[in-house]
């Protein structure tokens, strides 16, 4: 594997690895279906802002989101919705488990 190689394999694991939390995996579903207000997700998730916006953060910084600040509130949008395509993938292979504790 080449240098440019490299590069680019960190980048995709750093996409996965912020996709990789399930309240990260859920914010990014839920803007699927249009932007969001942090606040919306504070009451939706259950905890604090400061948790959610470290959230968004982690994935505005590897790309998926993008946010946009209106008066006091920030909200986000889903920057690369075919992101979330490779999540229909990841549910065949769990529902094709049979041993999957997840059913």
């Amino acid at each position: 594997m080449n240098a440019r190689e490299k590069k680019i394999y960190w980048a995709k694991a750093k996409v996965l690895k912020a996709l990789a939390h399930p309240t990260r995996l859920w914010m990014a579903e839920q803007l699927a279906g249009g932007e969001r207000c942090v606040c919306e997700f504070v009451d939706a998730v259950g905890v604090d802002f400061s948790t959610v916006s470290k959230h968004l953060a982690v994935l505005k910084k590897a790309g998926i989101v993008a946010d946009e600040k209106r008066g006091k509130k920030v909200f986000y949008r889903l920057k690369v919705p075919c992101v979330l395509n490779f999540m229909d993938c990841i549910e065949s292979v769990i529902r094709s488990e049979s041993s999957c504790e997840c059913r």
